[in-house]
């Protein structure tokens, strides 16, 4: 099957299938074995043509799963040193499992396996089970073991599924859009180009038909539903999702953050690993972003482990964050006093 005529295989699942068969081998696969056999890559690889577009998908999915904190190894091959095509990829199974110290209860694990019992049947599927055949025939050794706890899935956004309806259609969509700071959404009337994860979080990119600007918006800031119209629209060669990851890809090189954490936190460990950091001390850390909404939000998270010291913008951001959060503390306290006064 061409990859023109390749059947859609969601992220979630191409990112799924990938975790899997680098747990499945022990000696690492190359990227050439990837991109051969992993669900969501092999229906579009050809070993006789470029696969340029697939191997910057798949240098994308490393990053991601790096991002979920799930720990991709590259080793270097010694009889081809210096040679990328040869480099192996894994994930050693030790470091990704639970810890010895954290075990669950007959009843617990009875829970959390109900609870992963769709996603087990929707996601390991007879693709994945066919891939995971196919790579031990590559040296992986490892079998798939039984779910003893749910993996932690974050759901699509309810705008998800109206939004790729209407890429299918190639059609304009009407949703309200909330952004940071203001208080009350706008309409906005656009045409959707590419559905997008970067950074862990799903974007849509699209072109505005009055102005032919382009512009990305983040699902979880769509607060109301997605009105599909009939109205077609024609859609330019290159706007595709590979040139919206990279226009993203531009705005994260170029936004940095200098922040101090607190030596052996969790800021530190996460931080530190995060993609493109650049340790400049054993607790300064520059950060790379594309949004300093979603930077605030993250660097606020870890409270007193992190401190920002540039840009003043995100500074205040989290500031205010942290603020109101002390407030809410402040007047949930207050009001339990005075039920007991």
């Amino acid at each position: 099957m061409s990859a023109a005529r390749a059947p859609r295989v969601p992220v979630e699942e191409r990112l799924f299938s990938l975790v899997l068969a680098l747990l499945a081998t022990e000696p690492g696969l190359t990227k050439s074995d990837i991109l051969a056999t992993v669900q969501g890559y092999r229906q579009k690889y050809s070993p006789n043509d470029d696969n340029t577009a697939l191997e910057r998908q798949f240098e994308r999915d490393k990053d991601d799963i790096r991002e979920l904190g799930v720990p991709l190894e590259t080793l270097d091959d010694p009889a081809a040193s210096g040679n990328n095509q040869m480099l192996r990829y894994r994930i050693p199974r030790g470091a990704y499992e639970l810890p010895l110290d954290i075990a669950f209860s007959s009843e617990e694990t009875a829970l959390l396996t109900l609870a992963a019992m769709v996603w087990r049947e929707g996601t390991l599927s007879g693709e994945s089970r066919r891939a995971l055949l196919k790579l031990r025939s590559l040296g992986g050794t490892a079998t798939v073991p039984g779910l003893d706890y749910a993996p932690r899935i974050r759901s699509r956004d309810a705008a998800f599924e109206p939004l790729r309806d209407a890429l299918d259609r190639g059609v304009l969509v009407r949703f309200p859009y909330l952004k940071p700071g203001e208080s009350e959404a706008r309409r906005r009337e656009v045409a959707p180009f590419a559905l997008i994860q970067h950074q862990g979080r799903w974007m849509v990119s699209c072109l505005e038909p009055d102005t032919g600007r382009r512009k990305t918006f983040l699902l979880s800031r769509i607060i109301g539903p997605v009105v599909i119209t009939a109205i077609a629209v024609e859609r330019p060669v290159d706007a595709t999702a590979e040139s919206a990851l990279a226009a993203l890809d531009e705005v994260w090189r170029t936004r940095t953050a200098l922040i101090r954490v607190v030596a052996g936190s969790d800021a530190e460990t996460r931080l530190t690993k995060r993609r493109s950091t650049v340790v400049r001390d054993d607790c300064l850390l520059e950060i790379h972003f594309s949004d300093e909404q979603i930077v605030a939000d993250e660097l606020a998270s870890f409270g007193p482990e992190v401190t920002v010291l540039e840009p003043a913008s995100v500074r205040d951001l989290v500031i205010a964050r942290l603020r109101r959060l002390v407030a809410v503390h402040t007047e949930v306290r207050a009001a339990g006093g005075s039920h007991h006064g």
